[in-house]
């Protein structure tokens, strides 16, 4: 059973004779959904409570996820995770249920605009923990990068 019209078999084809490693292409394929989503979502709360539209949507997820996992075989690999890697699971979705509801919120009320690109500088949180807890490597590419996201805030939420 096909859930997307292109085939996987084109797919597999083009990240393998592709020049950027897959993770930069999913990355970029994250980004177009991404965008989408906000937009989507404003013109969704229309007339409903945020809660109500989040509701919606992560009932969506779930059912789309789950669908996904059964069908791909991915359930398989539930008794390699770890105790701890549950607990950080179960704790990512707990913060990402917190995110995710002042995120509606800030839009149901909010312009879209504004409240994607505030949102969008939690790579500012994520970059520093990444540094610290991860021990990620850092550099002064990055180091420009955050700053130039922390200035467009700034240029954002700041009353002129």
């Amino acid at each position: 059973m096909e859930i997307l019209p292109v085939k996987k078999a084109y797919i597999v084809t083009f990240l393998k004779h592709s020049s950027m490693p897959a993770w930069i292409i999913y990355a970029i394929l994250s980004m177009i959904f991404a965008g989408f989503t906000s937009v989507l979502a404003k013109y969704g709360l229309q007339n409903i409570h945020p809660d109500l539209g989040l509701g919606i949507r992560t009932t969506t997820i779930f059912f789309l996820i789950t669908v996904f996992t059964v069908f791909t075989g991915k359930w398989k690999e539930i008794p390699l995770l770890t105790q701890k890697q549950l607990w950080l699971l179960v704790l990512s979705g707990i913060t990402t249920t917190f995110s995710w509801v002042f995120y509606y919120r800030a839009m149901k009320d909010g312009l879209v605009s504004y409240v994607a690109a505030i949102d969008k500088a939690s790579i500012l949180i994520t970059l520093v923990l990444s540094f610290t807890l991860l021990r990620e490597p850092i550099n002064a590419r990055i180091i420009t990068g955050c700053g130039l996201i922390l200035a467009g805030l700034v240029v954002l939420t700041w009353k002129w």
